[in-house]
Formats: C-alpha cells, sequence, structure tokens
C-alpha cells in the first residue's frame, strides 16, 4: 500500500498545523490535506480520494460529530479518527463509527497507534473482493447561507444554473449558490444522469418530463420541485439530437409529459 492520503479538519489554525506535521512524521502517511471546517472538508473529499479523516470535533456550522454522521451514509466512508480536547464524548464518537478517538494534547507515540489502525482497516478493506464502483445517489452538496451550512442531497437537484464562476442549484429545499463551473459540474455528475442542454442549463434527466418544440426552439419540461408546473428551459441545437437519444435509453429518467417535436 502506498502512502495513506489523510484529510485533518480543525477550526483552530496552531492546532490543525501541529496535527498537520505530526500526520507528516508517521512513514505510512503519504500527504496531509487540510481543512478549517465541516463545509471545507466535503469539498476535498469530493476532490481527492481520502483514505481517512483525522477530526476536531467543536467547529463552527456542522460539527465533527454531524460531519461523521453525514460520512457514515457514503457508500463507502472513509475511516474517521477524532481528535479532541473533549475526554467526554468518546462513547458517541464509537456509537457513529469512529475508528479511534485521540485527546489533545497530542503524543506522538498516541497518534502513531491512531495511523496503526487506519493502516490496518485500509488494508483489510483492501483486501476485500473488489465490486463495480456505483455513483452514490445520495451525494450531497455543502451550501452555506448566513453563515448556516445546508447540505443539498444531488438527487434532489431538477436543474443547473450557470452565474459566472458560480453556480445555482434547484433543488426541492429551493435555489442554492455554490463556488463551481458549470462545465465541472457537468463532468462530475453526468454518471449521476445529469446531461448539459445549453451552456447556461445543465438538468437531472430522471427530472425530465417532456420536451416541447417553440418554433426553431427545443424546450425541456423539467420537474420543478415543491412547484405545481414545470420549468422550461432552452436546449442549444447541437444538444437537441443528443438529449433525446439519452431520454430514449437512459435508464434513469422518468418521462411523464410530451416528448413530441
Amino acid at each position: 500500500m502506498t502512502g495513506l492520503t489523510i484529510l485533518a479538519v480543525d477550526d483552530e489554525a496552531p492546532a490543525l498545523d501541529e496535527l498537520a506535521y505530526l500526520l507528516n512524521r508517521h512513514d505510512s502517511v503519504g500527504q496531509v490535506i487540510t481543512a478549517s471546517d465541516a463545509t471545507s472538508a466535503l469539498r476535498e473529499l469530493t476532490d481527492h480520494t481520502i483514505d481517512a479523516v483525522f477530526l476536531d470535533i467543536s467547529m463552527p456550522g456542522l460539527s465533527g460529530m454531524e460531519l461523521a454522521g453525514v460520512l457514515a451514509n457514503y457508500a463507502s466512508p472513509p475511516p474517521v479518527v477524532f481528535v479532541t480536547a473533549h475526554d467526554d464524548r468518546a462513547v458517541d464518537a464509537f456509537a457513529i463509527g469512529a475508528l479511534d478517538y485521540v485527546l489533545k494534547p497530542l503524543r506522538d507515540a498516541r497518534l502513531a497507534q491512531a495511523i496503526d489502525r487506519v493502516v490496518a482497516h485500509v488494508t483489510a478493506r483492501n483486501d476485500e473482493p473488489s465490486e463495480p464502483e456505483a455513483v452514490e445517489p445520495d451525494d450531497v452538496i455543502p451550501v452555506e447561507s448566513g453563515g448556516v451550512t445546508s447540505l443539498v442531497r444531488r438527487d434532489s437537484i431538477s436543474w443547473v444554473e450557470s452565474v459566472g464562476d458560480y453556480a445555482r442549484l434547484h433543488s426541492d429545499t429551493g435555489a442554492h449558490l455554490v463556488r463551481v463551473t458549470l462545465s465541472t459540474l457537468e463532468t462530475r455528475w453526468q454518471p449521476a444522469g445529469f446531461a448539459r442542454v445549453h451552456r447556461s442549463y445543465l438538468v437531472n434527466l430522471p427530472m425530465v418530463v417532456g420536451l416541447r418544440s417553440a418554433g426553431a426552439t427545443t424546450m425541456v419540461r423539467v420537474q420543478a420541485n415543491g412547484r405545481s408546473a414545470a420549468v422550461e428551459l432552452p436546449v442549444s441545437r447541437r444538444q437537441v439530437r443528443e438529449l433525446k437519444d439519452r431520454l430514449v435509453r437512459d435508464p434513469m429518467r422518468t418521462i411523464r409529459g410530451d416528448t413530441g417535436g
């Protein structure tokens, strides 16, 4: 096994620097990625393959316990090691599946024990018979607004709108602005049933209820969660044929409207 890629999460910069330094000293660790809050941690988990998460408990927004609860719902969750000054939360931590519970102030020998447990866990998991990787239908996207972090389920999103370097997610919980480009989401979410229909729009194929011709323009009708009527979005000419093909062959679709035109 090559060196572990570990995500270290702590909202206090000195504590995070110390944790990253001590982790990097261990021979089994190849890379340490740091995050100062749960939202940043979820982004790093999306962008990188993480072998383990070393996580503080008390953080603004989502706490370490809440973040661990989110990770526990992943199809293949990374092992979580809590690194905290709270000596009264170990029972709660192990109840949600924590691999280890390390108290601050950190001791190099104790941290090494936790890393060894991670190595044993990852090695045992890698030795299991491999299965085809599946797209997680309940993948979540962290969204911040007014100091509150919300978790939006990807399968609740009907369509995505480009807003410069941002994207607006239209879901059953409303519209949420996130700092990611539409092209990036197109690449990541295509296996989950999303299709680019226009330079400004990405739609969730299972939410498509029909197509409509309006002169030379084709409109795609998308189920608007929480509304009685569907929303119509324009389809660029070069995307019409591909969209119709995907609607016909895509097993994830749920077409309930008129697809004529």
